[in-house]
């Protein structure tokens, strides 16, 4: 799952949506630097990501793309599938899709003591750019990918990768709905765990 999907599966409060959103750049026992709420988002993103990557659905949707983009297939898919998220998002939440990214960037310039360096470093281009809501169509994952392929000094070939979203649409969309509802029942019950 890409950062959409991250944030939205936080649930309401705002300290685990922000330590869901910046869990990538933290690496091992780090996260106990953060208050408590911020570690329950890492850990939960991190629960997300271990269920993500071994479910046959997701499996299902990297391997379209794996002989072109091999290691980067499921990076791509996370994409792909923010995207699906983006575009149906009334039927997952009651607050429109414009709304509910303002409030997160506001969140994150609100707590900036306790973000992140990369975050912080990340979050101009993010909201300059709207990322979130630019996942809606297809031609804002285009540009998100073309920026994460600049990255990988093109190596990746990811700004490509809307061709095979193209190209395989509905199968994507019909992938992402069925597993979307397993992995918002296992986030659920995590965020209760914690």
């Amino acid at each position: 799952m890409n950062f959409l999907a991250h944030i939205y599966l936080s649930g309401d409060n705002d300290l685990i949506k922000i330590g869901n959103f910046m869990a990538d750049g933290i690496r091992g026992k780090h996260f106990e630097n953060y208050p408590l709420e911020v570690q329950k988002g890492i850990i939960l993103h991190r629960a997300i990501d271990t269920f993500t990557d071994a479910h046959p659905v997701f499996r299902q949707s990297t391997k379209k793309l794996h002989s072109r983009y091999h290691h980067y297939s499921g990076v791509i898919v996370d994409v792909f599938y923010d995207h699906f998220l983006a575009k149906n998002w009334v039927k997952y939440s009651d607050e429109d899709l414009e709304t509910y990214v303002t409030t997160f960037y506001r969140s994150l310039n609100d707590n900036i003591p306790i973000l992140s360096e990369r975050t912080i470093s990340i979050m101009p281009y993010m909201i300059k750019q709207n990322w979130l809501l630019s996942y809606q169509t297809i031609a804002g994952i285009d540009k998100i990918l073309t920026q994460m392929d600049s990255r990988t000094k093109n190596e990746s070939k990811m700004r490509f990768a809307s061709e095979e979203l193209t190209q395989f649409y509905t199968e994507f969309e019909q992938e992402f709905t069925g597993f979307f509802e397993e992995l918002r029942a296992h986030a659920r019950q995590k965020l209760i765990e914690e």
